[in-house]
């Protein structure tokens, strides 16, 4: 990370430059010698290992790539944002302005990418999301200069009410935190499901991240729905996982989730996660040549395993090798370079996708179930699922 000292000694160094008339050769010779990447990514508290994982898959597909982007080498530029949406609009001013960065990669916390979102608009800095699934980013507020290469919120519980209604659960009841990633994901249900017949029968939610559920699950079991469907992630989605299971409903009243109930809890949760079944865009145990290489490589570099916030890194990193190779280093060159990430294929972990017109991935969801610890694939449930985009203009 480049230390305040750094910062005044550059600066010192280009009020000397500007006095003797050189100031513009010297910004321009430092712009053209390496592409300016910015990582901001949470690095610390609740979501820092999603960040590491990021980070990870995004410096690992560059470097399969021999570690340049279109013939440039790297400066990089790191910011933990902290997962913090108050300080989301001066951390990327940091980058921006402080750091010029030619691009940036972030972030994970949807709070936090609406500040970036409002710095890399105004600013018009390429910026590359990794995670955060807040709509606005490519609906009402998307811009030429961002790119998603995850998810939006509502994406992978819109594969969810076909699978539920086919599977013969008619009447479901809905629950999750109400929060703006919870109500997103509802979206994504209630449209699936209403379209497929299925019927709401009540919506429940608690006040995010509160995890007192017992009150809701005594609720659950007296309405005797065919199934419950539901949006947690991390250690909530856990402790949900394991008082679903005491409170008795599990085996009776069959468990569904968008994805990220079962991401990284499966050994917090036990044997109680055993027959839920979840729609996402990834799974660990996808059963192809290319996940397979991905998987041995990350691991061998890493000591570590891959988990879908890496193959997002990972794709990000793609993504950007993409389209700094079209237009051979030439990030400047914008209009070349937006066409070329909106064309770009990505030969992805998680299958092949493309971006659809408001910059979003238009790819496979799979249908998972939990056996043993693990997210086995059963299915896909939904082919080439495209976000709506509803509200976007480019411009």
């Amino acid at each position: 990370m480049t230390t305040r000292r750094l910062v005044l000694t550059r600066s010192a160094a280009i009020v000397g430059a500007a006095s003797t008339g050189l100031l513009i050769p010297q910004i321009a010779r430092a712009q053209g010698n390496k592409v300016r990447v910015g990582l901001m990514l949470p690095f610390t508290g609740t979501f820092a290992q999603l960040g590491v994982a990021i980070e990870n898959g995004v410096r690992m597909a560059i470097n399969e790539k021999g570690g340049k982007l279109g013939g440039r080498e790297i400066e990089w530029f790191k910011v933990d944002d902290e997962s913090e949406p108050s300080k989301g609009v001066e951390n990327a001013s940091r980058l921006v302005q402080r750091d010029k960065v030619d691009v940036l990669i972030g972030t994970v916390h949807s709070g936090v990418q609406m500040g970036i979102q409002k710095v890399v608009r105004d600013s018009g800095t390429l910026c590359i999301i990794p995670n955060a699934g807040v709509h606005a980013a490519t609906r009402a507020l998307c811009a030429p200069n961002v790119f998603r290469t995850s998810f939006t919120n509502s994406q992978p519980t819109l594969a969810l009410g076909k699978t539920m209604v086919d599977k013969g659960h008619k009447k479901a009841v809905w629950i999750t935190w109400k929060y703006a990633a919870g109500d997103e994901a509802f979206e994504g249900f209630r449209d699936s499901y209403t379209k497929a017949g299925g019927t709401i029968v009540k919506e429940l939610g608690l006040p995010f991240p509160n995890v007192e559920f017992q009150a809701l699950l005594t609720e659950i079991a007296s309405l005797k729905p065919d199934a419950v469907a539901c949006f947690f992630a991390g250690g909530g989605a856990a402790k949900f996982i394991r008082d679903y299971a005491a409170a008795g409903l599990k085996g009776k009243i069959p468990l569904y989730g968008s994805g990220f109930l079962t991401e990284g809890v499966l050994d917090a949760a036990g044997p109680a996660a055993d027959g839920i079944i979840t729609t996402m865009h990834y799974s660990d145990a996808l059963d192809t040549p290319r996940n397979k290489q991905f998987r041995t490589a990350y691991a061998t570099q890493f000591k570590m395993q891959p988990d879908v916030y890496a193959v997002q890194g990972y794709d990000s990193g793609q993504l950007l090798v993409q389209g700094a190779t079209a237009v051979k280093g030439d990030l400047n060159n914008k209009q070349a370079l937006y066409k070329a990430l909106e064309a770009a294929v990505i030969d992805s972990p998680r299958g092949k996708w493309t971006m659809s017109k408001s910059h979003n991935p238009v790819q496979d969801m799979y249908l998972r179930v939990v056996e043993n610890k693990e997210n086995k694939v059963i299915g896909v449930a939904a082919k080439a699922l495209a976000d709506s985009g509803a509200g976007c203009k480019m411009g």
